[in-house]
């Protein structure tokens, strides 16, 4: 978005050099026309993806005619994306067709640690990628278009379709690493003994806490599919011993009581507000009198007007799930139903909600 913008600028000053006055009318539908091609920009970085250009380059720049037999291309038809991409900061085009590496493209990179290829690709799978075809079924009903496109909700699509599953919790596992540890880093888990990781993953958020705070003990719960693979994540980090693994369905099977804080980690965005009433008064049942903590690591939207990538997030939630992002008088209300109040005051963007029972 921030390139797309710096090129309308560049036009924009461009044009005023060579004439008197840009019409600002003009400047709107360059914005516009770059803003309506963002499918074909999606399917272009697609193909980058699918032929590892930026693993190519990593060791400096390489000519077309090279990089086209490596990866079985079209010599002519690679080089006119790989043009296209440059014109948005992706690679850079030297002379006689040579392209080398930019700060953008790297973040393709397979060996990246910092980059972004897990989440370029889940964009781009047709899981994702085929119910926006669709959006208006959203629009019109309410309901997700995932299920019109694929006869089924999206958790239950994974279930039948265990290549996709796999896929979408390596995704997920890649999210955690990047963004939920430094997010929760400040929320003082020393201050328990026991915490559950509801809807936990393969466990690796749950073995840095516990190796972190060595007094600490953990529940991971999760579907059974997704839960079998914390054990191995668990062992590796020497944690295993502390950890109670449940497999099953938080909004079916009970929700493991005696814990004094209870973690959702990005995953309660993904359904409605009733679906979501529904687990937190599981969990208000759990904690009983008690005075156990609800941590909410997820997103609150910021104010009217302001662009947060959570308001693009949300249609995602619209189109492929049933949920939504919140903003904070959402979640406030949301929590004030299922006798939990906010004890914080949480960020915009991704944040942790800290909420005590009432």
């Amino acid at each position: 978005m921030e390139r797309i913008k710096e090129i309308i600028e560049e036009r924009h000053r461009a044009r005023a050099a060579s004439t008197t006055s840009v019409l600002p009318t003009e400047v709107r539908a360059q914005q516009l026309l770059l803003l309506a091609a963002g499918g074909r920009l999606a399917r272009i970085v697609h193909v980058l993806v699918e032929t590892e250009i930026a693993d190519l380059l990593a060791d400096g720049p390489r000519g077309v005619e090279e990089l086209a037999k490596e990866t079985g291309s079209h010599e002519l038809s690679l080089y006119r994306v790989l043009r296209a991409a440059s014109a948005i900061g992706i690679f850079a085009e030297g002379p006689g067709r040579t392209f080398s590496q930019t700060p953008l493209s790297d973040g393709l990179r397979a060996g990246n640690p910092d980059g972004v290829l897990p989440l370029v690709k889940y964009n781009n799978m047709e899981l994702t990628r085929r119910p926006y075809d669709e959006i208006m079924h959203s629009v019109r009903t309410g309901e997700p278009a995932f299920r019109q496109v694929f006869g089924r909700p999206f958790f239950e699509h994974l279930e039948q379709n265990p290549g996709e599953g796999e896929f979408f919790e390596r995704f997920m596992a890649h999210w955690s690493r990047r963004l939920v540890l430094d997010g929760l880093a400040d929320t003082g888990m020393e201050r328990f003994s026991r915490i559950a990781d509801l809807g936990g993953g393969d466990g690796w958020f749950l073995a840095q806490v516990l190796r972190r705070h060595p007094d600490v003990r953990g529940v991971l719960m999760d579907l059974p599919r997704v839960a079998a693979a914390a054990r191995p994540v668990l062992e590796e980090a020497g944690v295993a011993d502390r950890v109670t693994v449940l497999p099953g369905d938080f909004f079916v099977d009970p929700v493991p009581a005696d814990c004094d804080a209870y973690f959702f980690k990005g995953v309660l965005h993904n359904w409605s507000d009733d679906r979501v009433q529904k687990v937190l008064r599981r969990v208000r049942n759990a904690v009983g009198d008690g005075t156990a903590r609800l941590l909410i690591f997820d997103q609150v939207m910021a104010p009217e007007n302001e662009w947060d990538h959570a308001k693009l997030l949300d249609i995602d939630m619209l189109v492929l799930f049933g949920g939504r992002e919140r903003t904070l008088a959402e979640w406030r209300k949301l929590l004030l139903q299922t006798d939990f109040e906010l004890v914080n005051t949480p960020s915009h963007t991704w944040t942790t909600l800290e909420c005590r029972p009432i």
